[in-house]
C-alpha cells in the first residue's frame, strides 16, 4: 500500500512538474513576443524621434530664413529707392495693337490724317536750318559795353596820323546775378589815309576767348554749369527757364559748351593739379559710383538701346585738390593708372579692386602705397546688425561710437599731438574692440548672418582699420569722398546720363574744378566765370596757378577793372619768385 501511494505521488510530482514546465514554456514564448513587440515600438519611437529631430531643423532653417527676410526687409525700409523709367517701345505697341488703334482713329476721325512732319501729301516737311549767327540785339535785356582799343593806334589818333572810324560790335550773353545781360564789345576801327590818298581800315584784334563765336560770354557759360553740376538742373530745365527769361538758348549748345569746356579744362588746369598731387599729396581718399551712358545709335535699327553702366571715381589729395575721373569699366587696371606715380597713404573701402594698389613694390622704381580702411564703412556693418536687434551689433555700435567719440576731442591739435594722444587712449579701444570681435567670431563661425559679416569684415580688415593710429594727419573714416560724391548722386537723378564717354570725361572735369572750389571756400560760380575768361591769356607753364588752391593769391595780383569786364584784354602779372 505504501509503494502505490509513493508512485501515485511520484506519478503527481511528475505531472505537476510536466505542467509548471509547459506553463514556464508558454511564459517565456509570451514574455519574447512581448519583448519583441517593445523592441519594435522602440524601433518605431526611435524613428519618430529622428523624424521630428529633421522637421526641427528645417523648422530652425525656416525661422533663420524668415528671420534673414524679415531683417532685409527692415534695412530696405531704411534705404532710399529709385524708381525705374516707365519706358517702353513705341515701335512693338504700334505693331501689336495696329487693329486696335486703327479703330480708335476711325472712331476719332483721324484716320489718314497728315503726321506732325509730313506736308499732307505723305512727304516730310522740310526744317530749314538756321544760317548764320543769331542776333541778340532784340533781347528785352540789360546791355552793358565795353570800347575794346589798341593802344598803339591810340598814339597815332593822338598825334593826328590816324582817325577813329567807328566800331566793329559783337555781342554775346552774359550773366550778373539778377538775371542775363547782353554784353556788347566794341572793337574800335581805325582809318589811316596814306599820301597817295589810299586809305586803310585797321580794327582792333579781339582778345582770345575759349569759345569764340559763341554767344555766352563767361559768366553766362558758368552760370549753366553751376546749376547742372551745383544744383543738378539738367539742360532741358535751364532751355525752359531761359526761355521764359526771354533769352532762349538751347539745350544742344549748352550740351556742347560744357563739353569744350570740360576737355578745355582737363588738358590744363586738373592736368597740372594732378601732377602737383601725385607728387606732393599725404593721403588720397577715394570711392565710386556708377553712371549711365547713353549708347550710340546703331545704323539701321530703330530701336533704342539700354544705357551703358560706366563709373566715377573721386580722389581727394589731403586738402590740396579733388579729382574726378571717368573711368568706362572699373577695374584695377584702370585704377591703378589713376594711382601711377603715387607713393603714400590711400584711403578706401574693402572694394576687391583697390587691393592691387597695396601690392608690395616688386623694384625700387614701384610705388608703395598703404591701405588705410574707413571706420564708417566698417560701423556700417554692426548698424545692420543691430537693426535685426542682435545684442553684438548693439555692442559694437557702442564701441565704434565711443573711439568716433574719443577722436573727435582732439581733432583741432596738431598731428604729433593727436598721434599721441591717440596712442594713450584710443589703442587700448581699438585693441579691446578687435579681442572682443575674435571671442564672438568663434561663437558665431559657423552661423550665416549680420552678425557673421560684421564680426568677419572686422577681422579681415584689421591692420587696414588700425592704421589711422600711425599718423596724426590720418582721419578715421573716408566721408569725405562719398560727400564729394553726393553732388554727383543728386544730378544724376536729374539728368539721368551722359552722352558718350566723352561727355562723361568733360562733366567728371566740370566736377573737379566746382568740388575743389568748394574745398577752397571759394564761389564756384564765381570761380569759373574767372577762369574761363583769364584761361585764353594765360602761360601754358604757369597752369597750377588757375588751380582752386592757388587762385585767391593769383587773382589778388589781376585788375579788378579786366576781370570784371569779362572781355578787355588780361594784363598776365609775372610770376611768384621763388
Amino acid at each position: 500500500m505504501k509503494r502505490i501511494d509513493i508512485a501515485i505521488a511520484s506519478r503527481y510530482e511528475e505531472i505537476a512538474m510536466n505542467e509548471h514546465a509547459a506553463t514556464k514554456d508558454d511564459a517565456s514564448v509570451r514574455i519574447a513576443e512581448l519583448e519583441s513587440m517593445l523592441a519594435a515600438e522602440r524601433a518605431l519611437l526611435t524613428a519618430e524621434r529622428a523624424r521630428a529631430a529633421d522637421l526641427e531643423q528645417e523648422r530652425d532653417r525656416l525661422r533663420a530664413s524668415h528671420e534673414r527676410l524679415r531683417i532685409e526687409l527692415e534695412l530696405l525700409k531704411r534705404r532710399i529707392f529709385v524708381a525705374s523709367a516707365e519706358r517702353f517701345d513705341t515701335k512693338q505697341l504700334e505693331m501689336e495693337f495696329e487693329q486696335k488703334l486703327r479703330e480708335l482713329d476711325t472712331m476719332a476721325g483721324t484716320l489718314g490724317m497728315p503726321a506732325e512732319d509730313d506736308e499732307g501729301d505723305g512727304t516730310p516737311r522740310t526744317r530749314h536750318k538756321p544760317k548764320g549767327r543769331r542776333s541778340l540785339r532784340n533781347l528785352k535785356v540789360p546791355v552793358e559795353r565795353f570800347e575794346i582799343s589798341d593802344p598803339e593806334l591810340e598814339a597815332l589818333v593822338a598825334a593826328g596820323k590816324v582817325v577813329r572810324h567807328g566800331f566793329e560790335e559783337s555781342e554775346q550773353l552774359a550773366y550778373r546775378r539778377g538775371g542775363p545781360i547782353l554784353l556788347v564789345r566794341a572793337r574800335v576801327k581805325y582809318k589811316t589815309v596814306h599820301a597817295d590818298g589810299s586809305t586803310d581800315v585797321i580794327t582792333t584784334p579781339a582778345p582770345p576767348q575759349l569759345l569764340p563765336r559763341s554767344i555766352a560770354a563767361p559768366s553766362m557759360l558758368a552760370r549753366t554749369i553751376n546749376d547742372r553740376i551745383c544744383d543738378g538742373l539738367p539742360l532741358f530745365r535751364q532751355e525752359e527757364r531761359f526761355s521764359r527769361e526771354t533769352t532762349p538758348i538751347d539745350r544742344g549748345s549748352m550740351s556742347r559748351w560744357h563739353e569744350h569746356l570740360g576737355a578745355t579744362f582737363g588738358a590744363t588746369i586738373i592736368e597740372a593739379m594732378r601732377i602737383d598731387a601725385l607728387a606732393t599729396a599725404f593721403c588720397i581718399s577715394t570711392d565710386a559710383s556708377g553712371i549711365s551712358i547713353q549708347p550710340p545709335r546703331m545704323p539701321g535699327r530703330l530701336e533704342r538701346q539700354p544705357c551703358r553702366k560706366g563709373h566715377y571715381l573721386v580722389q581727394i589729395a589731403d586738402r590740396d585738390h579733388v579729382f574726378f575721373e571717368y573711368l568706362e569699366r572699373e577695374t584695377s587696371d584702370a585704377i591703378g593708372d589713376l594711382f601711377k606715380g603715387f607713393s603714400g597713404y590711400v584711403q578706401a573701402d574693402a572694394k576687391s579692386v583697390f587691393d592691387a594698389l597695396f601690392e608690395p613694390p616688386k623694384s625700387e622704381d614701384d610705388d608703395e602705397r598703404h591701405e588705410i580702411a574707413c571706420w564708417s564703412h566698417f560701423r556700417r556693418k554692426f548698424w545692420e546688425a543691430a537693426i535685426a536687434k542682435s545684442v553684438v551689433g548693439r555692442e559694437g555700435l557702442a564701441r565704434i561710437g565711443r573711439i568716433f567719440e574719443l577722436d573727435m576731442t582732439w581733432k583741432d591739435k596738431p598731428p604729433d599731438e593727436i598721434k599721441r594722444l591717440r596712442e594713450a587712449h584710443l589703442r587700448p579701444h581699438v585693441e579691446a574692440l578687435f579681442e572682443w570681435i575674435e571671442v564672438e567670431e568663434a561663437k558665431v563661425h559657423d552661423q550665416r548672418g549680420l552678425v557673421r559679416s560684421a564680426l568677419g569684415y572686422g577681422n579681415r580688415q584689421k591692420k587696414a582699420l588700425m592704421r589711422f593710429l600711425e599718423d596724426g594727419r590720418l582721419v578715421l573714416d573716408n566721408n569725405r569722398s562719398e560727400r564729394a560724391l553726393r553732388k554727383l548722386a543728386v544730378g544724376r537723378k536729374n539728368w539721368l546720363f551722359a552722352g558718350s564717354n566723352d561727355h562723361a570725361q568733360s562733366t567728371a572735369n566740370l566736377f573737379t574744378l566746382v568740388a575743389s572750389a568748394r574745398l577752397h571756400g571759394l564761389d564756384p560760380e564765381r570761380y569759373l566765370r574767372d577762369v574761363i575768361y583769364v584761361l585764353p591769356f594765360w602761360p601754358r607753364d604757369r597752369y597750377l596757378e588757375l588751380a582752386p588752391k592757388y587762385w585767391a593769391a593769383t587773382r589778388a595780383r589781376l585788375d579788378p577793372r579786366e576781370l570784371d569786364s569779362e572781355c578787355l584784354p588780361l594784363t598776365v602779372p609775372p610770376p611768384v619768385a621763388g
